[in-house]
């Protein structure tokens, strides 16, 4: 599992075999069926993940029970409650697996010592938590101005693994569009 993290680090930081395996040091394996959650709304969340293989879903659920898909990760991509990791609070999100996962998991401690320690690491994650904010922007900014249609051509124009992975159902949910809405879509597309 570390060389896809290496890789992945790699992709930002340059990254000496002695760096590196300091690095991988502060990082633990987690392995996750299928349906199984990785975190449930209110618990304390002390860990974020790096995907190894597999592919993830948060979800918020309202007061009347709705379940909201926020986001999915798979492979190099990064997941957790974000506000509560980073805010020491208690989750409002579930995050699940829909495929049998390999996750490598950060404490929030061991996170922050990299950093200190690290010009690299702090600057590496800077720059993750820039573009997981672009592009939690962009999702919203779509969600408030694009048409069902455009939302889907995005999806499937920036994510087409993801099409093949996932439910149409759960697409649907996602791009917040009935399964049927989403059925005339995609044969039109």
């Amino acid at each position: 599992m570390s060389f896809e993290l290496k890789t992945h680090l790699e992709e930002i930081v340059s990254l000496t075999d002695q760096e590196f395996e300091h690095i991988a040091a502060h990082f633990k394996p987690k392995t996750l069926k299928k349906h199984q959650y990785l975190i449930q709304e209110d618990e304390f969340v002390n860990h974020i993940y790096f995907v190894v293989k597999g592919l993830l879903k948060a979800t918020f659920t309202d007061a009347n029970g709705k379940e909201y898909i926020i986001q999915f990760a798979m492979e190099n991509w990064w997941l957790s409650d974000f506000r509560a990791f980073y805010g020491h609070t208690k989750s409002i999100t579930n995050i699940s697996c829909l495929e049998n996962s390999e996750l490598l998991s950060i404490s929030k401690d061991n996170l922050d010592q990299l950093c200190r320690e690290s010009h690299k690491m702090e600057h590496f994650f800077r720059i993750k938590n820039s573009l997981g904010y672009v592009a939690l922007q962009q999702r919203i900014l779509s969600l408030l101005t694009t048409s069902p249609k455009e939302r889907f051509e995005q999806l499937a124009q920036q994510y087409p693994q993801l099409m093949q992975r996932v439910s149409k159902t759960i697409i649907a949910a996602y791009l917040g569009i009935s399964r049927e809405t989403l059925s005339r879509l995609s044969t039109k597309v």
